[in-house]
């Protein structure tokens, strides 16, 4: 990553840290994501796409569309973790369950070591997480190219991560409110919380407690001007994680629901399965626009639910939990089951 001394003498105090602070699960990476299997090659069910742009950010693409996709179908890009890769995410998050059921074509950007020494996604780096620069510039062309490979619906293309991938998910929504219609944040950070190495370790164990214009402010400056349409957002975080405060959900919260102009106050709120409790906030219309998934008692990573259930998918491994499964029910906020 190319990092000064100071800041790799920070890293590896935060390293020693995490290690001495580890689960029999495995110590937690760089920005709090998932210890998993390094990147890898390629995944089974994936297709790699070279020739996607100028890939300024140096990442890889892969994608995986179900057989006999129609014209105009959805796509949603999902964001692996620290650590992880583009095969680990698709093997353990659930989401080509529901490309199948529901009809829609995923891409899942790939970083690596060479960007990042733990292959984080550098969400904290201005240079690669703002509009038409690094890496969000990559997996901005990315989404092109799926579109065009796909026949895809551009007013129908959504983005998730996990961890570092959310907090990507974070800065991508806001710089790119014209492309993603719909993102889903799952124990990641507000958009623009940092801007460096340093601040990105803030960011995670005290989050800063800004008011929701300041938040909304981040988000309307990174956009382009005039930006009047905004993406619809789900925000997953665990009561019991110490790696990403959960915290940070409330200034998400406040984030988002300012940028819509809306009040900090749910709609409404339902109990779920897993300990999950859904806080709904509406917009004008009374549609639902941001939408809180807390889950009691589940520490970082993401939520899923293994089984045959219509609302189960994926699969249990490093920081994925056990508890309900968060892309059925972001797949359903976001309507992909309606078409």
């Amino acid at each position: 990553m190319g990092q000064s001394r100071p800041a790799r003498r920070f890293s590896r105090t935060l390293a020693a840290r995490m290690r001495r602070c580890a689960t029999t699960a495995g110590a937690v990476a760089l920005t709090g994501s998932l210890l998993a299997v390094g990147p890898q090659a390629s995944a089974a069910g994936l297709t790699q796409i070279a020739g996607f742009g100028t890939n300024p950010g140096n990442l890889s693409m892969y994608t995986y569309a179900p057989d006999a996709l129609p014209a105009g179908a959805p796509l949603v890009v999902a964001l692996h973790g620290c650590t992880q890769s583009a095969n680990d995410y698709y093997a353990h998050s659930g989401w080509p369950e529901f490309a199948d059921a529901y009809g829609f074509a995923l891409v899942l950007p790939q970083t690596s070591s060479a960007n990042n020494a733990n292959s984080c996604f550098n969400w904290f780096e201005p240079g690669d997480s703002g509009r038409g620069r690094g890496e969000a510039l990559s997996i901005k062309q990315m989404v092109d190219k799926a579109v065009s490979l796909y026949g895809g619906d551009t007013r129908r293309v959504y983005l998730t991560g996990l961890s570092a991938g959310g907090a990507m998910t974070a800065n991508m929504l806001a710089a790119y409110p014209d492309v993603f219609a719909g993102g889903a944040i799952a124990s990641g950070l507000p958009a623009r919380c940092a801007s460096s190495l340093a601040t990105a370790y803030t960011c995670m164990y005290v989050p800063p407690d800004k008011s929701p214009a300041q938040w909304g402010d981040l988000v309307r400056s990174a956009a382009p001007a005039g930006t009047a349409s905004w993406p619809r957002v789900a925000i997953w975080q665990g009561t019991a994680d110490t790696t990403v405060q959960p915290a940070n959900a409330n200034e998400l919260r406040d984030q988002w629901t300012n940028v819509w102009g809306i009040g900090q106050t749910p709609s409404r709120t339902e109990r779920l399965g897993g300990g999950t409790t859904l806080s709904v906030y509406d917009d004008s219309s009374g549609r639902s626009a941001v939408e809180v998934y807390s889950v009691s008692g589940m520490g970082h990573g993401l939520a899923v639910d293994p089984g045959s259930g219509t609302e189960q998918c994926g699969s249990v491994g490093t920081y994925y939990r056990d508890t309900i499964c968060s892309s059925y029910h972001t797949a359903r906020f976001w309507g992909l089951d309606e078409y």
